[in-house]
């Protein structure tokens, strides 16, 4: 397995991945920068973006304010580059790409995770505008579409253009998924960019089908670590999962007297290290099999090469299951995700109504239903939290509601 790992030479593009020096290039034409790739430049643009800096305080799975030792949007962006550059180093993928897409695929997120984003889309469409005319307008909320559309549109830092200006690679990577309705707006507005490949039935580039699952092995790893760290579930219960069982006694043999928060930590490192390993083998296997030589072999491919064997994908759905069962339907989570949408509902509901009461330096949308939208999708954690108690006079997320991190 090793062997099938590090067999590539470390350092060396593979034929099939992405070439700065080849890019389909960017919205608005741009010379060449004197120092660095395209890649490497769209790195530079995402780290030093506004959004970026705002993940620092939008939460994944356990608010903001309920501890410092959980993982943000930003630590969890990170931890995807790390997992994605080790992995494309490995395939001789291009570094600064996985990179850039890494650290951009979740700068569309709203406050409070996956319970803002529900909220927000759900109090979007029912407000559908009959003259919808932007590339999201009309057709609710999704946080794959808002990051595009925030390194399209909303960033506000360069004086010949909207948005980051990145590169077509970097942003296919950004919209890592996209329903056919929507991929047929952003076709109309764009014709062949980033929008075609959900219409056409083809593949973006390996790079970006290695963040999207470098996504995936990052958020069980620290959902299990947060979630052991939280009090709500405890690493026995966990134990019950193949996966980490098998890593778990790997690291009992190897230390038989560790326990505690070091016995989790190394068992979740077995856990990464097995997964990056398996990854590589298998889509190395994968790009064996197609019969791939160039970025253009594999765009026209009606499916992903990068991905687990199937044995590692049976034993991370059955993590998966567990997390879903034991962690994000747990009571606690439930009632703080509740509260959370409640927040965003207000919000939404107080600024429709009163538009003058954002920010006048926020950028407007073609509709004042948007213009909220983006306003509270850009808000962090603690932000939103304050706003909601500005405007309605109420303290929702009280003190006794912050969980004590185990160690």
């Amino acid at each position: 397995m090793l062997r099938d790992v590090v067999q590539h030479p470390l350092g060396a593009l593979a034929s099939y991945a992405s070439d700065p020096s080849t890019s389909q290039g960017r919205l608005h034409p741009q010379a060449a920068a004197l120092t660095r790739n395209e890649f490497q430049r769209d790195r530079d643009r995402v780290i030093h973006s506004t959004a970026f800096r705002r993940l620092v305080y939008k939460t994944q799975v356990f608010l903001n304010h309920e501890g410092d030792l959980f993982r943000t949007r930003l630590t969890h962006s990170l931890e995807v580059a790390q997992i994605g550059r080790s992995i494309a180093r490995n395939l001789g993928l291009h570094e600064d790409l996985v990179e850039a897409v890494a650290l951009a695929h979740d700068l569309g997120h709203t406050p409070f995770g996956h319970a803002g984003q529900d909220a927000l889309n759900e109090a979007m469409r029912q407000h559908v505008s009959d003259h919808a005319d932007t590339l999201v307008d009309g057709l609710g909320f999704e946080h794959n579409l808002q990051s595009l559309r925030v390194v399209d549109t909303l960033e506000r830092s360069y004086p010949e253009f909207d948005g980051l200006n990145l590169s077509f690679e970097t942003r296919e990577g950004v919209l890592k998924h996209c329903a056919l309705s929507h991929a047929r707006r952003l076709e109309a507005q764009r014709p062949n960019d980033v929008g075609a490949r959900f219409i056409n039935k083809t593949s973006p580039s390996l790079e970006a089908q290695l963040c999207n699952l470098a996504d995936e092995i990052a958020y069980n790893a620290h959902d299990v670590d947060d979630g052991v760290r939280s009090g709500l579930i405890d690493f026995e219960q966990l134990q019950s999962v193949p996966l980490v069982l098998t890593y778990a006694n790997e690291a009992k043999r190897a230390f038989p007297h560790l326990l505690g928060r070091r016995l989790l930590a190394e068992t979740i490192r077995r856990i990464l290290t097995a997964q990056v390993f398996d990854v590589t083998a298998q889509t190395r296997q994968n790009i064996q099999d197609a019969g791939v030589a160039t970025v253009d072999d594999v765009r026209a491919l009606p499916s992903d090469l990068v991905g687990f064997s199937s044995a590692m994908r049976r034993e991370s759905i059955v993590l998966k299951q567990f997390l879903f069962a034991n962690l994000y339907r747990h009571p606690q989570v439930a009632e703080m995700t509740a509260t959370a949408k409640g927040v965003v509902t207000d919000l939404f509901a107080a600024y429709l109504a009163a538009p003058d009461m954002m920010d006048t330096s926020a950028p407007k949308a073609s509709t004042v239903q948007r213009s909220v939208s983006d306003y509270i999708a850009g808000m962090t954690d603690r932000f939103a939290m304050r706003e909601h108690a500005r405007i309605t006079g109420e303290d929702v997320f009280g003190a006794g509601a912050t969980l004590r991190p185990h160690g």
